[in-house]
């Protein structure tokens, strides 16, 4: 095993640890912890919302998120010699749940979870058709989830950190501010909101203190979306034996992860919509000196996905094209003709005797395919949306003889506080 050097204990929240991460980008966040090129390293991370969500049949914890406070990131980590213009080489050696701790209060202590948060909390990417708050609990053994909240489905972790990235400077975290304030400014009023600026309120800067801390926690960028420095792109096939490309703004660096993920399918469709767990991740790290401009890296990172995906053969796919709902015709969105996919897929999976909210939670956390199939044929962008049959208990497919029914259980716990 690598040495750790970011040591979480599961029995102490996340401010009360040896070290204390950071939940927003800054670039005046201190780095406790130095590696070197060519070092490789273990790294703790703590589950995104801090323990807030609980292994139990009610969806209260989901409703009442502390949105706030993610996420929860370890580091930031400095990389000896790293400059401006340098591009970090980030190999993910392992990732996986808390080792040697199956079960427990915590989640990636044997289970996780995923969230369908209130239209009015964050909502989701179908937020209009389910506007409520929903939470379905998995368990892990031998590397598969399943849930008494979704029966039926059974499918192999594809784990990743939903989040990664360096540091931004100061220049570019004033961008990223201005630029997704112009947003809100369009319909500022809107819920859930278009973007998310600085919110001074639950910031945690690892060790910054005093005037420091009070200027940085007014100016330093929300953790949500994804950026030049990476951040959190959720991308399911952020494996182990990745390689990632990083974009380097500020000296050392400044490393930092988080928001671990079980499994996710591509989108992570229900915002909290991967299986959130707590665990840990083996990096190894080096420098290309310059290689910002050498590849032409400006904006985000390059990546190498690793080769440990689940192996699922065969496949059931559903279309959908940039047409609402109420038949209203869209130019080219594949933001809407994904959705549209989502929902015939959904469609689709209830005649087999889930509910809707079942259907939507078995995209969201298994490692269902998206892809935009066809981007140029107007007026209708194509997306597509491939769901691995392996994964149910039943024959998926379309047959003669009528559609298999499963028992649906318990169902999906919806909070009605």
């Amino acid at each position: 095993m690598p040495q750790k050097v970011f040591p979480l204990d599961s029995t102490k929240t996340f401010t009360d640890q040896q070290i204390v991460g950071h939940n927003r980008w800054h670039p005046d966040v201190p780095a406790r912890v130095h590696v070197k090129p060519g070092d490789s390293f273990r790294v703790d991370c703590r589950e995104w919302f801090d323990g807030a969500i609980h292994n139990d049949d009610s969806a209260d914890d989901i409703l009442n998120a502390p949105l706030n406070n993610v996420h929860v990131l370890s580091g930031p980590i400095s990389v000896e010699g790293a400059q401006p213009g340098d591009l970090l080489i980030v190999d993910i050696l392992d990732v996986g749940p808390i080792p040697q701790e199956d079960s427990g209060p915590l989640a990636g202590q044997g289970w996780g979870y995923t969230g369908v948060f209130a239209k009015t909390n964050g909502g989701g990417f179908l937020t209009d058709q389910f506007p409520d708050a929903y939470k379905v609990i998995w368990d892990f053994r031998g590397g598969q989830a399943t849930s008494r909240h979704v029966p039926g489905v059974a499918f192999t972790g594809i784990v990743h950190p939903g989040l990664m990235g360096t540091a931004p400077s100061h220049d570019l975290l004033n961008t990223w501010n201005s630029r997704e304030q112009a947003l809100i400014d369009t319909d500022p009023q809107r819920v859930p909101p278009l973007a998310l600026p600085p919110q001074p309120e639950a910031a945690i800067l690892g060790s910054l203190t005093g005037d420091d801390f009070e200027r940085a926690r007014h100016e330093a960028a929300r953790t949500a979306p994804p950026r030049e420095n990476g951040g959190n792109q959720d991308i399911k096939n952020f494996t182990k034996g990745s390689r990632v490309f990083y974009p380097v703004f500020v000296d050392g660096a400044n490393l930092s992860m988080g928001d671990l993920h079980f499994s996710q399918g591509d989108g992570e469709i229900t915002f909290c919509g991967a299986i959130e767990m707590g665990g840990f991740i083996d990096l190894h790290v080096d420098l290309i000196k310059g290689g910002m401009e050498t590849y032409g890296v400006s904006e985000n990172a390059i990546f190498i996905p690793g080769n440990t995906d689940p192996q699922y053969s065969e496949w059931i796919a559903f279309s959908g094209t940039s047409v609402t709902l109420d038949g209203e015709q869209r130019y080219l969105d594949s933001h809407l003709s994904y959705q549209r996919a989502c929902l015939h897929a959904i469609d689709y999976l209830t005649k087999f005797g889930y509910s809707a909210i079942q259907a939507y939670m078995i995209l969201g956390a298994a490692p269902i395919e998206g892809r935009l199939s066809g981007v140029v044929d107007i007026p209708n962008s194509c997306s597509t949306v491939y769901i691995p049959t392996g994964i149910f208990d039943f024959d998926v497919k379309p047959g003669k003889n009528g559609p298999a029914r499963v028992d649906p259980g318990m169902g999906v716990p919806m909070s009605r506080a």
